[in-house]
């Protein structure tokens, strides 16, 4: 059941979510060999040593940075696994109502700032928060780090998370 799983996952990222996944396949080859990379449930993820670079989620190809605690990179790996989810769901619109937002929430100087001055978690914008909790709907993981655990805590699902995930 677990082939039939796998197989299905990888067809339909590579048809409905092609544009996000030929990207995606185009990076995890070019990367090969230079970086660590391994298979998390049904998606890629290569590990990238890049000070201040945190992770992107292309499809099933995920990159993160390999340098972070075992800690952070335990609770990415969830949130990133989330945003697969996310290009299973949306396809083709994927890079347009996930990717574009993600990027300049995270990126955009103008807005990091605001969000700093304004006390709100990276999570409280609505492709990073959803990805955090279908990370954990798909994965049954649950978060360890202080600021994924704050946030379940601070929307309320904090018993949820413990419902259905395992450590």
């Amino acid at each position: 059941m677990k082939k039939i799983k796998s197989f299905l996952f990888c067809l339909v990222q590579l048809t409905w979510g092609l544009p996000q996944n030929l990207a995606g396949g185009i990076g995890y080859l070019l990367l090969r060999g230079k970086y660590k990379q391994e298979r998390y449930h049904y998606s890629f993820i290569t590990y990238v040593d890049k000070k201040g670079f945190g992770g992107v989620s292309l499809g099933m190809f995920i990159f993160m940075n390999g340098s972070q605690s075992e800690e952070w990179q335990y609770d990415t790996r969830i949130h990133e696994y989330g945003h697969s989810i996310q290009s299973l769901l949306l396809g083709p619109l994927y890079l347009l109502v996930i990717g574009v937002p993600s990027f300049t929430w995270c990126n955009f100087p103008p807005i990091a700032k605001k969000r700093k001055a304004q006390g709100k978690s990276y999570y409280d914008f609505y492709c990073e928060g959803w990805a955090n909790l279908w990370g954990v709907r798909w994965t049954k993981r649950r978060f360890i780090t202080k600021s994924h655990l704050d946030w379940m805590e601070k929307k309320g699902k904090l018993k949820w998370m413990e419902k259905i995930a395992k450590k």
